[in-house]
């Protein structure tokens, strides 16, 4: 047995038993999506046998909805922030079972360990990683949006290794002498198929495209409009990839050559990103693979870095905007539905970028049910937000907006301008009475 294995054994324990080694009012952070810890978020609520008082989980987009998010004895045991909502958060919400926090993906880490720090408060990492290899090294797989940092900043580190996890490469190296526990699982990794997209989307994906020069470098998010886009940029040259989430339509563009990295300015020969979720195709394309580089969000997604790279296009939804450019891209009125993620910031740093450009997809409308069961459809291109929307990217940052209408390039444009090239991209149903709005409420 050599030095690296014996450590690891002494680490090794049940999921019950590393929660024991949680104290009074320690904050917990758990890997984002995929990456989170299942295997010990299953078990969370064996907190209200251990006596704690005060603890706070931190989560991001999670898969799973776990008891310990729906269970009202848990009050006082442990409360739960989230830095971007699932539908299971949506409903733990309704209960008040957990609360948003109001972010930026490159900021919010060190806001909140500096409020730890000053509430005397410890931070705890909870993360899933690929198993040890015979120098004593972990990764933290496909996953790596601020664990590393955390475990930097001396959190108490409790890793799930799972050997279904891919190893990868960047910010994601942890060495066994850094972990405080070990609890080993053999689930399935997350694994999920592309859905196929409209004629809608790729109408929208087609005008995206349209937008993107050879030499770009891209980011996309994950959903039926990125997935359009990316089967239409095929045909593009000399792509590269920096984005916070990699996904499998990325290995599509490398795969048939449209994306090779090499004139990036930044990284170049590399694809880089913050996390993944996929297919296990994408798992096995990113497993061992030194051309994909993780990196830590709050590297990523900073405007800064992404003004470094070449042509840099950013890819986002949202899910209305007001006449004057305002996007409501988390909340639904008052409804927290997701949250800011990366946005605020991939819109800034594209437009940072030598020859970059910031691109809000979306469809022009979306429908409801009445009372009576009729379909009922709605513009997403509205007048003002609804009431109680927050606004994620401002009007001062939009640049593009493309729907299946075609494209307004707000950039340096008054409100009146950019209120009719909005008009011109609404469904036709709606465009004579946002003129009318525009006329009564002054939008000029």
């Amino acid at each position: 047995m050599t030095e690296f294995e014996r450590i690891y054994k002494e680490k090794l324990m049940t999921a019950e038993q590393a929660l024991e080694l949680i104290r009074d009012n320690d904050y917990m952070f758990s890997a984002q999506a995929a990456g989170e810890p299942a295997a010990i978020l299953s078990k969370l609520q064996h907190l209200k046998e251990t006596g704690v008082k005060n603890t706070t989980l931190n989560t991001c987009l999670p898969l799973q909805y776990y008891d310990a998010f729906k269970d009202p004895e848990m009050k006082g045991v442990m409360s739960h922030n989230g830095w971007f909502f699932s539908a299971g958060l949506r409903d733990a919400h309704k209960h008040r079972m957990v609360s948003a926090i109001p972010q930026s993906s490159t900021s919010i880490l060190r806001k909140v360990l500096s409020r730890l720090a000053c509430e005397k408060r410890r931070p705890v990492v909870l993360a899933t990683v690929s198993p040890m290899d015979e120098r004593g090294y972990m990764t933290l797989s496909i996953s790596a949006i601020y664990e590393r940092d955390l475990i930097n900043a001396g959190a108490l580190t409790i890793v799930e290794v799972n050997p279904n996890f891919p190893r990868t490469f960047g910010d994601t190296l942890v060495h066994v002498s850094e972990v405080d526990a070990i609890v080993e699982s053999d689930r399935p990794i997350p694994a999920s198929k592309l859905a196929p997209y409209t004629e809608v989307d790729a109408a929208i994906g087609k005008y995206v495209a349209s937008l993107v020069e050879d030499g770009s470098t891209i980011q996309l998010g994950i959903g039926n409009i990125p997935n359009a886009v990316a089967a239409e940029l095929k045909n593009k040259k000399h792509l590269g990839i920096h984005t916070e989430m990699f996904t499998e339509t990325m290995v599509d563009l490398i795969e048939c050559g449209a994306v090779d990295n090499s004139c990036k300015g930044l990284y170049n020969g590399y694809s880089v990103c913050s996390f993944t979720m996929g297919s296990q195709r994408l798992y096995d394309f990113v497993h061992n693979n030194p051309s994909v580089l993780f990196k830590s969000c709050t590297f990523t997604n900073d405007p800064y870095t992404i003004g470094k790279n070449n042509k840099f296009v950013s890819i986002n939804a949202t899910l209305e905007i007001d006449l004057t450019g305002q996007c409501a891209s988390e909340t639904v009125g008052y409804h927290q539905w997701s949250g800011t993620g990366g946005q605020s910031e991939t819109v800034q740093g594209s437009q940072m970028s030598p020859g970059g450009k910031s691109i809000i997809a979306m469809h022009s409308t979306y429908s409801t049910v009445d009372d009576n069961g009729n379909e009922v459809l709605h513009s997403k291109i509205v007048p003002f937000l609804h009431e109680g929307a927050a606004v994620t990217t401002s009007r001062n940052d939009v640049d593009y907006v493309v729907t299946e209408y075609g494209i307004a390039w707000l950039r340096g444009l008054n409100v009146a301008e950019r209120a009719e090239a909005l008009i011109r991209i609404a469904h036709p149903d709606f465009r004579d009475e946002l003129r009318k709005k525009a006329e009564m409420y002054e939008i000029w």
